[in-house]
């Protein structure tokens, strides 16, 4: 009877042989699990001189185009023109052109994290090239208000906030209550997205049209949002929507009070708008796009993130189901 007891526990027992293959394979499956996370979200791009010069381009054209804009905003605000503020989308359609036509076939052209958010949630580019971009923009956002603050004269400075993003501001440029930029922000990013970004990540419109009405298309919808957000507040001093958080990071940072208080509302209301656009496009007809290349989109992303969390005693299944989501 003993020597049944010990041959049948013996047999349940693993092999020496069994638990080594055991031990061995679990450190594989980790390095596995480890390695697609990192392909997941392109960390092989950190390593990439060609994203880095990207990433400079986009720091470069942020802190060249907040310059430019910001200086024509406060000089259409500040002109005698018995409306100037319908002078605005004017400027910003030309100076937006401009700066897409030079940057799309550099870097993409985002000069904003609204752009780069939205491009990371279709897949367009890795949360690794995104996550470096929108530091990029930001980082080109504060240099180039720290240029216009060192140029600009005190008094228009204080007067116009570095034609930063005003919210319930005093005097002249008065901004808007927190609720109602918050509002204007969602719904005018979305008008953006919808009208610009749907053409422009769509491949065979894109070539249909060219780059060139491309870009026209993408800046004037940015155009429009502007004119439509100045012309529904009726605020005399307020330039319209941000459309861009890293726009009015800068003044924020530098002027502080009720910039910087408000500031939240900038980041929000975009992001909220990227988020709403991207699960629309999910349930639009597929015969009249075609997508640009979705190999990085967040859904396709979150799958194999999930997995890797799972039970430990079911990582080799686990794992086959992760590398045959990433092959897709």
């Amino acid at each position: 009877m003993d020597s049944i007891l010990s041959r049948g526990s013996d047999h349940n027992l693993p092999t020496t042989s069994s638990a080594e293959n055991h031990e061995t394979r679990l450190p594989k499956e980790s390095k596995s699990v480890k390695a697609t996370l990192f392909g997941c979200i392109g960390a092989r791009e950190f390593s990439s001189p060609e994203m880095w010069k990207a990433a400079l381009t986009e720091l470069v054209a942020t802190a060249s185009l907040m310059f430019t804009l910001t200086t024509s905003i406060v000089a259409c605000l500040d002109s005698n023109e018995s409306n100037p503020k319908l002078l605005v989308p004017f400027a910003v359609f030309i100076i937006a052109y401009l700066f897409l036509m030079v940057t799309v076939p550099l870097s993409g052209g985002h000069m904003s994290p609204v752009f780069t958010f939205i491009a990371a949630l279709k897949g367009i580019i890795s949360l690794a090239r995104a996550s470096i971009y929108i530091l990029a923009q930001c980082v080109g956002s504060i240099t180039g208000f720290l240029i216009l603050s060192s140029v600009m004269s005190h008094d228009a400075a204080k007067k116009y906030s570095l034609g930063g993003c005003t919210i319930d501001g005093k005097g002249p440029t008065s901004g808007v209550s927190s609720g109602t930029a918050l509002m204007l922000e969602f719904c005018c990013t979305f008008v953006v997205l919808f009208v610009g970004v749907t053409i422009a990540f769509d491949k065979r419109r894109s070539k249909e049209l060219g780059l060139a009405m491309v870009c026209a298309v993408v800046a004037g919808a940015m155009a429009l949002a502007v004119f439509v957000s100045i012309s529904v507040t009726g605020r005399a001093g307020y330039a319209g929507v941000g459309l861009n958080p890293a726009r009015c990071l800068g003044p924020a940072l530098l002027r502080g009070g009720s910039l910087w208080d408000g500031h939240w509302v900038f980041w929000i209301g975009p992001c909220l708008a990227c988020i709403i656009y991207y699960g629309f496009t999910k349930g639009l007809p597929k015969e009249g796009l075609v997508w640009e290349d979705e190999k990085h989109d967040i859904m396709k992303l979150a799958a194999p993130a999930l997995c890797c969390w799972g039970p430990r005693s079911s990582t080799s299944q686990l794992n086959g189901k992760v590398l045959e989501i990433v092959r897709r």
